[in-house]
């Protein structure tokens, strides 16, 4: 029997405010184990929150780059369950009354576009963090408790279930993040843990209706990751419906070294954690012109980039892409193309030779100066250096930041023209190498390529080689 593939993703981003969400600690990653802490975020007997704005208004503005309806009145509740990384035992959240609802994120799969719904999107504070003693949690001998991420606002984003692989959960995910990144909610940074994602997988007879028993899985800690832990998932599931058997609810652990998924504990409902409302927070009441001028002051979103991009500087769909997901490269473009106006030649350096050498050099895109390409390229146009010679200053020019202009001039990389000087280098060549001169002369015209390497070797690659087959053939006459 098939079986339809049924997806939800549940999304957890940390928004970037610069203070937790009830109290003064700061969110800064890698400090110390448990220095950022204090009674509040530790839950310590007669501490009392202190909402943070920031986060209120950082939420807002990601909600809004997802096109969810924004609620003027939400609620904070206790979500109740005891497990080491909460100091409270119990985690204040939303539940009923959610910041926003509903919202959607287009994505392309297979050249087709597809709208993935949500269903809510709501506000919480983060739980600490267990390191364990061993290769796994399975196999760990004992955990430490770092409470350092205790408190820090935590947005929670949840999708329909209408996710049908793990290729398409995977392609949402990575233009999810691309969004969130460019609403400035939150740095996105998965290596640090400020965006997380949990899958709930299930399995119905296709054609059917009803949903099958849900799986949930955890520890994914890239979209690869994801992918994969996904489609061991459906394999699971498949075996155990073959062979008559009935999936249980579950959460599961993805294990990165051995590829597959391992049952923790059995999968919690919503009544299982005692929500109540929160005691000692107010309900959040928002004022329309607070939402308005978030509105307002939304910045430009990717799939708004990309459509400028192949709009305004005639990129194709590929190259638009590519500048808006890696943002900083796009940034660097277009800075460039305010004072080159090939957009062509600029594109193809950009996302060619430029994001070679960052990588290359471990450099961030920020830490490249536009205007040092913009440099490079006048000078290739204007015929003072060569293809080969602007490679090796680019690469100069990100690894120290030196101008191209003054490598050419300390080191006379500059291209070598002119009858006077390469003249002398053609004689040099001719009669170091009569034979192939002449072949030339016999009319085997591959012998002049020969002869023009000859001196591009002499002079480094800065001979002007147009220059140089015509002296030749002068010459050989």
């Amino acid at each position: 029997m098939k079986h339809e593939v049924i997806i939800g993703l549940e999304i957890h981003l940390e928004l970037l405010t610069q203070s937790k969400l009830f109290c003064s600690c700061s969110t800064a990653f890698g400090r110390e184990p448990n220095t950022n802490c204090c009674p509040v975020c530790l839950g310590l007997p007669g501490s009392l929150p202190v909402f943070n704005r920031r986060a209120v208004e950082l939420s807002v503005t990601a909600a809004l780059a997802l096109n969810s309806n924004i609620q003027k009145q939400s609620r904070f509740d206790r979500k109740n369950y005891f497990y080491p990384d909460l100091p409270k035992a119990y985690q204040v959240s939303q539940y009923d009354r959610p910041l926003a609802k509903a919202g959607y994120l287009e994505i392309e799969v297979d050249e087709n576009m597809r709208t993935i719904s949500l269903e809510r999107i709501h506000l919480e504070e983060e739980a600490g963090k267990l390191m364990h003693a061993g290769d796994s949690i399975r196999d760990a001998d004992y955990s430490l408790v770092d409470y350092n991420r205790a408190g820090i606002p935590l947005l929670e984003i949840v999708t329909a279930p209408e996710i049908h692989s793990g290729r398409e959960a995977r392609i949402f995910l990575e233009e999810l993040r691309t969004v969130l990144f460019y609403s400035g909610a939150s740095d996105c940074k998965m290596e640090e843990g400020s965006l997380r994602c949990d899958a709930n997988i299930s399995l119905r007879p296709a054609g059917s209706a009803q949903l099958g028993t849900k799986a949930e899985v955890k520890n994914m800690n890239s979209f690869r990751a994801v992918e994969m832990a996904l489609d061991y998932e459906v394999k699971r599931q498949e075996a155990v419906l073959s062979a008559g058997g009935i999936v249980t609810q579950e959460t599961c652990h993805w294990d990165e070294g051995q590829k597959r998924t391992i049952p923790m504990r059995g999968k919690e409902g919503s009544s299982d954690y005692r929500y109540f409302p929160e005691p000692d927070l107010l309900p959040l009441s928002l004022e329309a012109s607070f939402i308005e001028n978030l509105v307002d002051s939304l910045p430009e979103l990717p799939q708004q980039r990309r459509s400028r991009f192949k709009e305004q500087y005639q990129l194709d769909p590929n190259e638009a892409f590519l500048l808006t997901v890696n943002r900083g490269l796009g940034d660097i473009f277009e800075k460039a193309a305010r004072h080159y106006s090939d957009h062509r030649n600029l594109v193809n350096w950009v996302q060619g030779d430029l994001l070679y050498q960052l990588r290359e050099h471990g450099r961030k895109t920020e830490e490249f100066d536009s205007k040092l390409l913009v440099e490079l390229l006048l000078m290739l146009d204007d015929g003072k250096i060569n293809r080969p010679v602007a490679k090796e200053l680019l690469s100069k020019a990100v690894q120290k930041g030196v101008s191209p202009q003054k490598l050419v001039f300390d080191r006379g990389l500059g291209r070598i023209s002119g009858q006077e000087n390469l003249l002398p280098l053609v004689e040099q060549v001719i009669s170091e190498n009569p034979e192939a001169a002449d072949s030339y002369r016999q009319g085997k015209k591959k012998a002049l390529g020969f002869l023009v390497g000859k001196v591009m070797a002499l002079t480094g690659g800065r001979a002007d080689p147009a220059e140089l087959n015509r002296l030749f053939d002068e010459k050989l006459q």
